[in-house]
């Protein structure tokens, strides 16, 4: 009687090993491999950016007349061109609200202002446009060790 419950004992724990097994190399042979996108490169991140500061460069007088327009005291603009960021918006959704695209500067020729230009991309990789080219930050100088609204 002792032999044949063990018998069973350890049939039953082979089945169980062998059913295991099974289900763990099912698994293994139906992960996908990782699919490389060619956005995900260094180089292709590298020339979007490219694009992206040959889109502005090509509409600078527009962005210079839009720093302008913020107030009659500026007179000239000298826009950063290494400047250029790109950040995730958050607008309070777990998706998020798109990315913004900045670039920074100075105005008349002061070192001690800066302002930055915003533009609203649909991913990181759009190229911004002039329709969606706005200011979320005043233009700043700086006076007596603080940074003060340029007016």
């Amino acid at each position: 009687m002792i032999k044949q419950t063990a018998f069973k004992l350890i049939t039953t724990l082979a089945l169980l090993a062998s059913i295991g097994g099974c289900t763990i190399k099912s698994k293994e042979q139906t992960k996908q491999a990782p699919i490389a996108t060619p956005s995900t490169t260094k180089e292709d991140k590298e020339a979007t950016k490219q694009k992206q500061i040959a889109y502005l460069k090509e509409h600078e007088k527009e962005i210079v007349d839009f720093v302008k327009a913020q107030s009659p005291k500026i007179k000239s603009v000298q826009i950063d061109w290494n400047s250029m960021q790109i950040e995730e918006s958050g607008n309070g959704t777990p998706q998020g609200g798109g990315y913004n695209l900045s670039i920074s500067g100075k105005i008349n020729q002061l070192e001690n202002t800066k302002f930055s230009v915003d533009f609203y991309l649909e991913d990181q990789n759009s190229i911004p446009t002039i329709k969606k080219m706005g200011m979320l930050n005043d233009i700043y100088i700086e006076e007596n060790g603080g940074w003060k609204i340029f007016s």
